[in-house]
């Protein structure tokens, strides 16, 4: 086992490939970090998936050993701006590799065994540039809502009630998104792509009037 800064030890696996398993940790929840590692793992062609288990972020991936080493060095160097790493664990695969081809997808979340430590929970971020466009266009489904948030911005220790982060474990659970909210949310282009405060006029908390 290594971090980042030292050797990496891949798992060996046939035609030239190598597996790792990574785990991250810091204020990695609830800052976009499944969404941006996804994007990263497709860009390079490596196969795997990614999951928040406890309070950290865990990756198992499989691919050229040249394309593993630049996604470890990248996770660092490209977090997202609310992320705030504090340890890149890397190890082989304690099962078999995802195979090849088998693409990279974002996986439930799991419960980490043994004891707890201190979460790192990320603060409320104010309202980015993209959502004050939605938010002051009459022609937007999200004109003067004021709950818009995306995976860059929106309530996050408001309403986070557990880890690891997912709309079940927050007060947004409340509120079953509608049909296009879903779309967004599952949609890995979009920005808000595992967004867990998603919401709008439809199937959002609304102000008392």
């Amino acid at each position: 086992m290594s971090t980042s800064s030292g050797e990496v030890t891949t798992t060996a696996v046939p035609s030239g490939r190598a597996a790792l398993l990574i785990t991250v940790s810091g204020t990695v929840q609830g800052v976009g970090f499944r969404r941006f590692v996804h994007r990263l793992a497709t860009r390079l062609g490596l196969d795997g998936w990614v999951l928040n288990t406890g309070g950290h972020v865990e990756l198992s991936v499989a691919g050229p050993p040249p394309a593993l080493r630049l996604l470890v060095a990248r996770l660092r160097a490209e977090a997202p701006l609310l992320a705030r790493i504090r340890r890149v664990t890397l190890a082989g695969l304690p099962g078999p590799p995802p195979p090849p081809g088998s693409g990279f997808t974002v996986r439930a979340s799991t419960r980490a065994e043994g004891p707890p430590g201190t979460p790192d929970i990320p603060p409320d971020v104010a309202t980015c540039e993209a959502c004050l466009r939605e938010l002051f266009d009459p022609g937007d489904r999200r004109y003067r809502y004021p709950f818009v948030n995306c995976t860059d911005c929106g309530p996050r220790a408001t309403v986070i009630e557990d880890l690891p982060y997912d709309r079940e474990r927050t007060v947004m659970r409340r509120f079953p998104l509608c049909a296009t909210c879903a779309a967004e949310y599952s949609d890995p282009a979009d920005r808000r792509f595992h967004a867990e405060p998603t919401a709008c006029p439809v199937c959002g908390p609304c102000l008392a009037s």
